[in-house]
């Protein structure tokens, strides 16, 4: 038989969906009218409330949460909703992704032929993505590049501005009178442990989603901008000797098409295969945003000193990227990058998902909209109206965080699996 405490304890759980790293907090929460006073709704004594993470590898419900909101944000940039017209989805709309250069040859899988080392690798060997030649990788400039890839990312946008305006006849600044370009990329790690880039990019009114872009910017014309932009992008950095490195977008950018035809969908339309392909690709970029590295025991922890490198359960590779920013982040000339800080992200330093303003809504917008949710609901139970002006009060202190037992995370985990697994029967 079960006892209250085990009850109390699992009920907490459930509350956080089965977070593995919850917030134990005692205290209490009161809505009350803001005019009169007067108590509307109260809650007090312990609490939990989920850690929050993006990362699955730490914590695989708030993960989930998070790509739900990820796939709003994008999803809505792409066929409307959350405040964004429905007609974004006629405007043109690319799928790109940009990639890192090469630092050295990997074991691969290309095709019909067997890698360079005259192997045939299955899927999901050890060796793929680890260099042919370790010892001649450049792992400096693998390092470097990643540190800086959101520099160049955000010199791509100011060039595709550029390259777009330039087909149009107009000068950067004139152009703005006519459009507006928007996108949302999400960052995911290669098996050589570098990023590469998916990102929707939209083309917009001068206004932004609620008008329409000029007629002559056609979704050929804004891939071919894409494509020279990421060409022409180039950052120039040193290595530790002084030796001038330019870094630049690897040559495989791979752009498509997914630009609606027509906004009226009705069950039967060819249009109902487009909607389903903006949820699906919607559904894929947001996942990215929830991987970590794709190494073992690395991605979710930083690295504290020399000794935890050595120790981590890392392939050779991995460790020596770990290494490399380590190493370089001992150095005065690259202070400012902060590369000890981020040894545990291969060096990567940028956010996994950004968008620029004007593409959809945003994670606050999607968090405030819960809340306003759970604040309706109190209203109602309280028999007011729903617009009544309330004063929300919170006062928590902080008891605790994650489980006190190996058993108990254990079963939180089962818990946490069986709570996401319901749900997405309950969406199939």
């Amino acid at each position: 038989m079960r006892t209250p405490a085990y009850k109390q304890w699992r009920a907490g759980v459930e509350s956080v969906k089965g977070c593995l790293k919850p917030i134990r907090l005692i205290g209490k929460w009161e809505a009350r009218h803001a005019a009169t006073g007067h108590l509307i709704a109260s809650r007090q004594g312990r609490v939990w409330a989920s850690c929050g993470t993006r990362r699955a590898a730490v914590c695989p419900s708030c993960a989930d949460r998070y790509a739900a909101d990820a796939w709003h944000l994008i999803h809505a940039g792409m066929s409307g909703g959350k405040g964004i017209p429905h007609t974004v989805a006629t405007s043109p709309r690319l799928f790109a992704t940009l990639t890192a250069p090469s630092f050295g040859p990997v074991h691969n899988r290309p095709g019909k032929r067997p890698c360079s080392c005259r192997r045939w690798h299955p899927e999901g060997h050890p060796q793929l993505g680890n260099p042919l030649n370790p010892q001649t990788y450049d792992y400096t400039g693998a390092v470097l590049w990643q540190a800086h890839s959101g520099q160049l990312w955000h010199r791509f946008t100011i060039a595709l501005r550029r390259a777009i305006a330039t087909a149009g006849g107009l000068t950067v600044r004139e152009s703005g009178e006519h459009l507006r370009i928007s996108y949302a990329k999400v960052a995911e790690y290669q098996r050589r442990g570098l990023v590469h880039f998916h990102a929707i990019i939209r083309a917009d009114g001068p206004t932004g989603p609620d008008s329409p872009p000029p007629t002559w910017l056609t979704p050929d014309l804004l891939a071919d901008a894409v494509r020279s932009a990421a060409a022409a992008v180039e950052l120039e950095t040193t290595r530790p000797d002084g030796t001038p490195l330019a870094l630049r977008w690897g040559g495989q950018v791979d752009v498509k098409d997914i630009t609606a035809t027509d906004i009226d969908i009705e069950p039967g339309d060819d249009d109902e295969d487009q909607a389903v392909a903006d949820t699906r690709l919607a559904g894929y970029i947001a996942k990215y945003a929830t991987k970590g590295t794709g190494a073992t025991d690395t991605g979710d922890r930083r690295i504290r000193s020399q000794t935890h490198i050595n120790q981590l359960a890392v392939t050779e590779h991995h460790r020596a990227m770990i290494q490399t920013a380590w190493n370089l982040g001992g150095l005065d000339q690259y202070a400012h990058l902060n590369l000890r800080h981020w040894a545990h992200m291969l060096g990567f330093r940028g956010h996994f998902l950004t968008k620029s303003r004007i593409y959809s809504t945003t994670f606050k917008h999607l968090r405030a909209e819960r809340q306003q949710h759970q604040l309706r609901t109190a209203l109602t139970d309280a028999g007011l109206p729903e617009d009544t002006e309330t004063l929300v009060i919170n006062d928590w202190q902080i008891l605790g965080i994650g489980y006190d037992t190996p058993e108990q995370l254990e079963l939180a985990t089962a818990i946490g699996d069986r709570i996401r697994t319901t749900r997405q029967t309950r969406k199939e």
